[in-house]
């Protein structure tokens, strides 16, 4: 059973500005070391960026919570499966929100310009 969805575009252009305009204090706010460390060593980095950028977007509209709730940004870590395929890690309140019987899947996809990201939060035992 579906629970939650959310979906994020974003330009690669406004991602780089921001890493231009404001450098650490801004990749600090938004990622995690682990994404740091993947994306900053990728030829398109703003790219790696963005998207996990968009998929944090679209995992907090797929959970339906907001700052108020304890969103914290580095609670949700984007990494990529042997497959290739992303995979997410939460910590924080959004760990124990997503334990038991949920399950978080997201899709990330990109073009010369933008990442777009989407994001499922579904119930694995029937109702």
């Amino acid at each position: 059973m579906v629970i939650g969805i959310g979906i994020d575009i974003i330009e690669i252009e406004r991602i780089q500005q921001s890493v231009e305009k404001f450098g650490e204090r801004f990749l600090d706010k938004i990622f995690t070391e682990t994404e740091k460390e993947y994306s900053l060593t990728k030829k398109h980095k703003y790219q790696h960026l963005a998207a996990r950028f968009a998929a944090k977007e679209a995992i907090a509209k797929a959970l339906s919570t907001g700052w108020a709730q304890g969103f914290r940004w580095k609670d949700i870590e984007i990494y990529n499966e042997k497959s290739g395929m992303p995979g997410v890690k939460l910590s924080g309140e959004l760990k124990k929100f997503v334990e038991g019987d949920k399950s978080l899947k997201i899709t990330m996809s990109h073009s010369e310009n933008y990442v777009t990201c989407f994001a499922i939060l579904y119930k694995t035992t029937p109702y």
